[in-house]
Protein backbone atom coordinates (compact mmCIF):
# COMPACT_ATOMS: atom_id res chain seq x y z
CA UNK A 1 0.00 0.00 0.00
CA UNK A 2 1.48 3.40 -1.24
CA UNK A 3 0.54 6.29 0.82
CA UNK A 4 -1.04 9.29 -0.74
CA UNK A 5 -0.99 12.23 1.54
CA UNK A 6 0.60 12.16 5.08
CA UNK A 7 -1.80 13.58 7.12
CA UNK A 8 0.62 12.94 10.09
CA UNK A 9 3.12 15.52 7.97
CA UNK A 10 0.77 17.74 6.91
CA UNK A 11 -1.01 18.30 10.69
CA UNK A 12 2.30 18.62 12.78
CA UNK A 13 3.02 21.32 9.35
CA UNK A 14 0.04 23.37 9.87
CA UNK A 15 0.32 23.33 13.57
CA UNK A 16 3.77 24.90 13.43
CA UNK A 17 4.60 26.57 10.59
CA UNK A 18 3.54 30.51 9.91
CA UNK A 19 1.07 31.18 7.04
CA UNK A 20 3.80 32.41 4.78
CA UNK A 21 5.88 29.21 5.83
CA UNK A 22 3.16 26.63 4.26
CA UNK A 23 2.72 28.52 1.25
CA UNK A 24 4.98 25.63 -0.05
CA UNK A 25 2.59 22.95 0.52
CA UNK A 26 -0.78 24.34 -0.76
CA UNK A 27 -1.02 21.15 -3.79
CA UNK A 28 -0.85 18.49 -0.52
CA UNK A 29 -3.55 20.66 1.25
CA UNK A 30 -5.99 20.51 -1.38
CA UNK A 31 -6.10 16.77 -1.52
CA UNK A 32 -7.51 17.05 2.56
CA UNK A 33 -9.85 18.98 4.93
CA UNK A 34 -8.27 20.72 8.02
CA UNK A 35 -8.28 23.34 10.26
CA UNK A 36 -6.28 25.26 12.49
CA UNK A 37 -6.72 27.15 16.02
CA UNK A 38 -5.08 27.58 19.66
CA UNK A 39 -5.59 26.33 22.99
CA UNK A 40 -4.18 27.48 25.94
CA UNK A 41 -5.15 26.27 29.54
CA UNK A 42 -4.32 24.71 32.59
CA UNK A 43 -7.49 22.14 32.08
CA UNK A 44 -6.91 19.70 29.48
CA UNK A 45 -10.54 19.06 29.25
CA UNK A 46 -10.64 23.08 27.31
CA UNK A 47 -7.83 22.32 25.34
CA UNK A 48 -10.00 19.00 24.23
CA UNK A 49 -13.19 21.28 23.35
CA UNK A 50 -11.31 23.85 21.98
CA UNK A 51 -10.23 21.03 18.93
CA UNK A 52 -13.54 19.34 19.01
CA UNK A 53 -15.33 22.53 18.40
CA UNK A 54 -12.83 23.67 16.05
CA UNK A 55 -13.05 20.60 13.97
CA UNK A 56 -16.87 20.72 13.80
CA UNK A 57 -17.08 24.18 13.20
CA UNK A 58 -15.10 24.15 10.42
CA UNK A 59 -17.05 20.90 8.94
CA UNK A 60 -13.57 17.85 9.62
CA UNK A 61 -16.44 15.93 11.37
CA UNK A 62 -19.67 15.42 11.77
CA UNK A 63 -21.29 16.12 14.89
CA UNK A 64 -24.30 13.78 13.75
CA UNK A 65 -22.02 11.09 13.62
CA UNK A 66 -20.31 9.05 16.49
CA UNK A 67 -17.88 7.58 14.89
CA UNK A 68 -16.45 10.58 13.71
CA UNK A 69 -16.00 12.25 17.12
CA UNK A 70 -14.98 9.39 18.73
CA UNK A 71 -12.20 9.11 16.60
CA UNK A 72 -11.27 12.66 16.67
CA UNK A 73 -11.47 12.54 20.35
CA UNK A 74 -9.20 9.49 20.27
CA UNK A 75 -7.01 11.62 17.81
CA UNK A 76 -6.46 14.20 20.41
CA UNK A 77 -5.67 11.96 23.13
CA UNK A 78 -2.77 10.48 21.30
CA UNK A 79 -1.24 14.19 20.92
CA UNK A 80 -1.84 14.75 23.77
CA UNK A 81 0.16 12.16 25.61
CA UNK A 82 2.98 13.26 22.98
CA UNK A 83 2.10 16.97 24.23
CA UNK A 84 2.96 16.00 28.34
CA UNK A 85 5.44 13.13 28.35
CA UNK A 86 2.71 10.32 29.00
CA UNK A 87 0.76 12.07 31.64
CA UNK A 88 -1.92 13.50 30.51
CA UNK A 89 -2.67 16.29 33.20
CA UNK A 90 -1.95 19.86 33.33
CA UNK A 91 -3.65 21.96 36.24
CA UNK A 92 -3.32 19.06 38.52
CA UNK A 93 0.12 18.86 37.85
CA UNK A 94 1.01 22.51 38.04
CA UNK A 95 1.91 23.00 34.23
CA UNK A 96 0.02 24.97 31.70
CA UNK A 97 -0.16 24.92 27.97
CA UNK A 98 -0.34 27.18 25.10
CA UNK A 99 -0.73 25.25 21.61
CA UNK A 100 -1.33 25.87 18.61
CA UNK A 101 -3.22 22.91 17.08
CA UNK A 102 -4.53 21.53 13.05
CA UNK A 103 -6.65 18.85 12.24
CA UNK A 104 -6.37 16.68 9.17
CA UNK A 105 -8.93 14.73 7.66
CA UNK A 106 -7.79 12.70 4.28
CA UNK A 107 -7.67 9.39 2.54
CA UNK A 108 -3.84 8.77 3.47
CA UNK A 109 -3.84 5.06 1.34
CA UNK A 110 -3.96 3.89 -2.37
CA UNK A 111 -7.14 1.72 -1.77
CA UNK A 112 -10.35 2.95 -0.92
CA UNK A 113 -11.31 0.11 1.20
CA UNK A 114 -8.67 2.04 3.92
CA UNK A 115 -11.15 4.58 4.32
CA UNK A 116 -10.73 8.07 5.45
CA UNK A 117 -7.80 9.17 8.79
CA UNK A 118 -7.83 12.03 10.91
CA UNK A 119 -4.46 13.39 12.21
CA UNK A 120 -4.30 16.23 15.28
CA UNK A 121 -0.96 18.31 15.76
CA UNK A 122 -0.43 20.45 18.50
CA UNK A 123 2.75 22.82 18.62
CA UNK A 124 3.29 25.14 21.50
CA UNK A 125 4.53 25.12 24.97
CA UNK A 126 4.07 23.55 28.26
CA UNK A 127 5.00 24.61 31.96
CA UNK A 128 4.84 25.97 35.69
CA UNK A 129 2.42 28.41 35.31
CA UNK A 130 5.04 31.47 35.28
CA UNK A 131 5.58 33.44 31.85
CA UNK A 132 8.72 32.24 30.89
CA UNK A 133 9.24 29.01 32.64
CA UNK A 134 7.76 26.73 29.55
CA UNK A 135 9.15 24.70 27.23
CA UNK A 136 8.72 23.86 23.39
CA UNK A 137 5.88 20.80 23.03
CA UNK A 138 4.85 18.16 19.80
CA UNK A 139 2.23 16.13 19.86
CA UNK A 140 0.85 14.19 17.32
CA UNK A 141 -2.51 11.52 17.05
CA UNK A 142 -3.62 9.88 14.18
CA UNK A 143 -6.86 7.25 14.03
CA UNK A 144 -8.97 5.44 11.54
CA UNK A 145 -12.67 7.12 10.44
Amino acid sequence: MTQKVKIGKLAMLLASLSSEELETFHPSLEEVQYCQGKAGSMDVQKVIAAVETAAKRNHIISQEVYRETHALYHAILEALQGVTRGQIGVGNMMRTVGLRFSVVRGRPYEKEEEGEWVAVAFYGTIGAPVKGLEHETFGLGINHI
